[in-house]
């Protein structure tokens, strides 16, 4: 891997290193902007806000955010395909939007200086996690409706990269670009990425000896052994970037070289942790799930959104001198926790627990069953190239080392390599056959 720490490189260092009185002060003002924005252009959050007796002068203090209601996906998805955008559409001047495999795709919309203000977000998280005006920036997130591509593009652009627009698939020909055109920054993710560094492998060619510096990987959850993996067979920094389509795409938050936590930019957002139970606020450091308020946005400002995504917040000032509030490493979504005979389960616990594990390629997909009344888990998992030991004394060490560490019972398939589905994009972790 190439050196682990780069100088602290600031895009926008007043921004950055704002004090926290400052800091929220700022908040406040662009927050009472952005309910009233809200509440006068948009018919959801008119009628949500008067259902819970609140107007946009109720909101005095940042605390005072709690008393107002949240946003969830299925607003989204109700107010399909532009009813909760509050501008006109000749001001909108592109749209994004989810896959919809799971019912109607929430649609997302930018107005001139959303854009602008997206493209300066990612030029900040792309500095912020090591990348330098100059650098050539290899682009493998996909590009069109998935606010991946486009996002990263821009951003790269706006900070003085030169920007290869590959796109997902065709890794025979990312492996010759990434060699030929001799970028220091890729961007995909995570799984892909592992994906092109296995097919590189294969094929004789050392990614890893080559200029690739700074790997920025983010659309799916991913775990600090898939980040030794892919330090170790590419010979970058793998540095973790967070955003979602609903509040802009990437560049909500990026890691530094510290690797300490995602810096959430503030200036710009402002975070909750909640009880997902009780929904009621947590203090910085304790485990919950994130919520998130736009402070900036024009087209679609969105009121504190349900990210169902569980973490941690700490407001302590990073190593690098930035003073935004740090976001840990997503441990997973809750709506996408198993209960697997009464044990609580994320798809990115078992990931943490197999990356690594002597004999086995970081490669696995969980298949979900119904047994009875219960559900069952098994583990679908690839041997490591060359390996000839026992494959049923492989599968029972590894059931056994989950157990111990996530605390679940589960079968192991040891497959072929090759065996285990890859993605160009966001990989498949899970297979439900409940319903089968």
């Amino acid at each position: 891997m190439s050196s682990a720490k780069t100088d602290n490189y600031f895009y926008a260092r007043e921004a950055e290193c704002m004090d926290r009185p400052q800091l929220q002060a700022l908040q406040l003002q662009r927050l009472q902007q952005t309910v009233q924005h809200a509440y006068e252009h948009v018919a959801h959050y008119h009628k949500a806000l008067d259902e819970a007796r609140l107007k946009p002068a109720d909101l005095g203090t940042l605390d005072d955010l709690a008393k107002f209601p949240f946003t969830v996906k299925d607003d989204l998805r109700a107010a399909y395909p532009f009813n909760l955008f509050a501008v006109p559409m000749n001001e909108v001047v592109r749209v994004h939007a989810s896959s919809g495999t799971t019912g109607k795709p929430t649609v997302v919309g930018y107005t001139a200086t959303d854009i602008n203000t997206w493209a300066d977000l990612m030029a900040r998280s792309i500095a912020c996690a090591g990348g330098r005006p100059g650098d050539i920036a290899h682009n493998a997130y996909g590009y069109g409706l998935f606010t991946g591509g486009l996002g990263a593009h821009y951003g790269a652009e706006r900070l003085g990269c030169t920007v290869i627009p590959m796109s997902g698939g065709n890794s025979p020909k990312q492996i010759q670009l990434l060699q030929d055109f001799g970028a220091q920054i890729l961007f995909a993710t995570p799984s892909y990425a592992l994906n092109i560094a296995e097919i590189a492998a294969k094929q004789g060619d050392d990614l890893a000896s080559g200029p690739l510096r700074v790997g920025i990987f983010g659309a799916e959850p991913w775990s600090e052994g898939m980040r030794s993996e892919l330090e170790t067979r590419l010979g970058l920094q793998a540095i973790d970037i967070y955003g979602l389509s609903e509040i802009l795409g990437p560049g909500v938050a990026s890691e530094c070289p510290e690797q300490a936590g995602l810096h959430g930019w503030e200036d710009h957002f402002l975070f909750e942790i909640i009880d997902p139970k009780t929904l009621q606020p947590l203090p910085c450091g304790e485990v919950g799930e994130l919520v998130i308020t736009t402070l900036t946005k024009q087209a679609l400002p969105i009121l504190r959104y349900r990210t169902h995504d569980i973490t941690w917040l700490t407001d302590e000032r990073c190593a690098c001198g930035r003073s935004h509030v740090r976001i840990k490493r997503v441990i997973g979504r809750n709506d996408d926790m198993l209960i697997i005979r009464g044990v609580n389960v994320y798809p990115s616990q078992i990931e943490a627990a197999l990356v690594g594990l002597e004999g086995l390629a970081p490669h696995y997909q969980l298949v979900v069953r119904r047994d009875g009344t219960l559900d069952t888990l098994s583990v679908d998992v690839e041997v490591a190239p060359g390996f000839s030991g026992d494959r049923k004394q492989l599968a029972s060490t590894t059931g056994v080392h989950i157990k111990s560490m996530v605390g679940v019972t589960c079968c192991i398939n040891v497959l072929d390599e090759g065996q285990v589905p890859r993605s160009q994009g966001k990989a498949v972790r899970v297979r439900d056959l409940r319903s089968q």
